[in-house]
């Protein structure tokens, strides 16, 4: 099934978090919450949430990531009746769940984020570059660890929920000394495998489009095999949906959460 999204956003709420500043400081942002249209969802699928770049913590405090705190509050709408039944409400998360108030970046445990939103129908995603999945982030087999507890995690592989196939890879383009990043040819390799048949293909690291930012090396990459559907993160858009020369569509959701909906 095609997830055709209409480029017309609509506010649904906005969630206050606490935001590493550079050189010490912390500032207050918002993350906001918008609804997007999509032409149909599946029978029983009544939203999917899309979020990434969720790398801040809670305010006052700063104790939860913002990720957790976003799942919390996405339990509140639904509620207050202004989201569907989590039950009917699936979730992707496309990376970067990690954050620390005393730096830019790090890398981190976001178990706990997955975790978090246990309670709606499903989640899958991938991992960004800040992301851990063990306690000690020098430790790369928590990954395929949390994978193997049914986590669906992907990097390379796809799985179908609700009659919609997703191919995801995990990272981004770079030294592999350094975690979650892979050289180009590999990339490709894993994006190639990821996106054959998909309907939605998650990346972290998402290709550059028209006026936006990203890697023009995944963009050429995408050109002959993607779905019709990219989700990415990584890189800002200051609006979240671009289209490619070959038609696909690609919806950024770097600091923001994007709630898909069937168009009523």
């Amino acid at each position: 099934m095609t997830l055709r999204i209409q480029d017309q956003a609509s506010a649904l709420s906005a969630l206050t978090y606490l935001n590493a500043a550079g050189r010490g400081r912390v500032e207050r942002v918002t993350l906001p919450v918008i609804r997007l249209d999509v032409e149909r969802l599946p029978a029983g699928l009544e939203a999917v949430l899309v979020a990434s770049d969720l790398q801040g913590r809670t305010a006052p405090d700063g104790q939860a990531l913002l990720g957790e705190a976003l799942a919390a509050h996405c339990l509140e709408l639904a509620a207050g009746g202004l989201l569907p039944d989590p039950a009917a409400t699936g979730v992707i998360l496309a990376g970067d769940l990690y954050a620390e108030l005393g730096k830019r970046g790090g890398l981190g445990d976001v178990r706990g984020v997955w975790r978090a939103f246990a309670p709606f129908r499903w989640v899958v995603g991938v991992a960004g570059n800040h992301d851990a999945f063990s306690e000690d982030p020098r430790d790369r087999g928590g990954l395929q660890r949390f994978k193997r507890r049914g986590h669906l995690v992907l990097d390379g592989d796809q799985v179908e929920l609700d009659g919609l196939v997703f191919g995801g890879v995990s990272g981004i383009v770079g030294n592999p000394r350094k975690p979650n990043r892979r050289v180009l040819d590999d990339f490709e390799c894993e994006l190639a495998a990821a996106s054959e048949g998909a309907d939605v293909l998650v990346l972290h690291e998402g290709p550059d489009a028209p006026d936006r930012r990203g890697n023009p090396d995944l963009r050429a990459a995408l050109s002959g095999v993607a779905p019709p559907l990219v989700i990415c993160g990584h890189r800002h858009w200051s609006s979240p949906l671009a289209e490619l020369p070959g038609g696909q569509q690609v919806l950024n959701v770097d600091a923001r959460a994007v709630v898909l909906r069937a168009r009523p």
